[in-house]
């Protein structure tokens, strides 16, 4: 299984100490020194015996090389113990090799999955991260800081004991989905193309309530599936306040805290998103009435919305996801609340739908997508019905 990729790294190292292609051959040879005629043919001997001392050296090398890119993409292999191979002289491995080290483990990661240990699937980005949240979420401050903070503090545990849970709820278009999208997308090299990401639709894989059961054993065959296969995993659940309760509770084995002894020496990593809409108008009474008392936007905490937002949840009538274990036995860490977005942040959303196109825009085109969208309520007409959905379909018709 090593062969192919150790005979590529050999042939590259051989390539490099061989003599430039200017010195190959007849029509390439370099001009003799004086004197050189007389030697005549004994000084194919000499030459014989210093394309035998390099291939030595490069046959020490390369050992010396294969050993490091071993031990960078197959962690668990490499004994750290053993002796290096001795470096040939004259040779200095930060000056000639490790950037081809770098090059080369880049490129046999790029289609071969490092596992089990050095995961190069896995990138775990969180200044991407941060620096995504801060510029291309608007209206969103606590969810930007939640977010952040739990992800970054859960994924440097040395041992979890538990999956960590993440709630997102709001009005459809506030940012939950697109959110969900950036932590794919930092955390994974192939963000939610990744092999170790996995979004479930509630009203597409889980459709008919008579195949509950059948749907239970391949959810929870699934998640097992994937924490076989990547030691660090993401879960997406859309539409979670459709998912029927049986599906919630063959979720509580993933999210129930562990017993230490029952702590593997590398404990796989976790994180369930469910995304809702449930909670939404109780977010958004919140925070009208916050502003209409004369409170910024940013001055809204979770204080001001956690209590109600977790009771509307639990009194809930359309929706088992509030009676279910998950909330019931607190298995859900956060419940992170998505604000209502106004004008404004619908004019930066219209912005980045431009740049993202690579097209220009003006001021006024800004505008005038952001007054197509509804405001809510009638009175004030303060937050945009649809958040920020449908806005990247609206530059349309304002291209030339």
């Amino acid at each position: 299984m090593l062969r192919g990729p150790r005979s590529l790294l050999w042939l590259l190292l051989l390539l490099l100490l061989l003599p430039p292609p200017g010195t190959w051959g007849d029509g390439g040879r370099s001009r003799p020194r004086e004197g050189a005629e007389e030697a005549g043919s004994a000084g194919s001997w000499p030459a014989f015996q210093g394309l035998r001392e390099r291939l030595r050296a490069a046959g020490s090398l390369c050992s010396r090389y294969w050993a490091l890119f071993s031990c960078r993409v197959w962690p668990g292999g490499c004994r750290q113990d053993e002796e290096a191979p001795t470096r040939p002289q004259g040779w200095s491995l930060p000056l000639l090799g490790q950037q081809y080290l770098d090059i080369l483990t880049t490129w046999y990661c790029s289609f071969q999955d490092c596992c089990d240990n050095g995961d190069c699937r896995i990138i775990n980005n969180f200044t991407g991260l941060e620096a995504d949240l801060r510029v291309r979420l608007h209206g969103q401050h606590l969810a930007r800081q939640l977010v952040l903070t739990a992800a970054r503090g859960y994924l440097e545990l040395p041992r979890p004991d538990k999956a960590l849970a993440l709630s997102f709820h709001g009005w459809s278009g506030t940012g939950k989905n697109f959110v969900a999208r950036m932590l794919a997308e930092n955390l994974y090299r192939d963000g939610l193309g990744s092999d170790c990401v996995k979004v479930f639709i509630a009203t597409l894989h889980f459709p008919h309530r008579k195949y509950v059961d059948l749907y239970q054993e391949q959810l929870a065959g699934q998640i097992r599936k994937t924490q076989e296969h990547c030691h660090q995993t993401l879960f997406i659940l859309d539409e979670a306040e459709k998912l029927h309760p049986g599906l919630l509770e063959a979720l509580r084995p993933h999210l129930e805290r562990q017993a230490p002894e029952n702590l593997r020496a590398k404990s796989p990593r976790t994180i369930f998103l469910f995304l809702s809409n449930l909670g939404g108008n109780i977010i958004n009474e919140v925070v009208l009435n916050l502003l209409k008392a004369g409170w910024s936007r940013e001055e809204i905490g979770m204080e001001h919305l956690e209590p109600q937002l977790q009771a509307g949840i639990v009194e809930a009538t359309d929706s088992g996801f509030g009676h279910s274990c998950l909330v019931k036995e607190n298995l859900i860490d956060f419940f992170i609340p998505f604000l209502p977005l106004e004008y404004r942040h619908v004019r930066l959303c219209a912005r980045d739908a431009f740049l993202s196109q690579e097209l220009l825009y003006t001021e006024e085109a800004l505008d005038e997508i952001a007054k197509m969208m509804v405001y809510v309520p009638k009175e004030e007409q303060l937050f945009s019905s649809q958040g920020c959905k449908s806005v990247s379909q609206r530059i349309n018709y304002f291209l030339p």
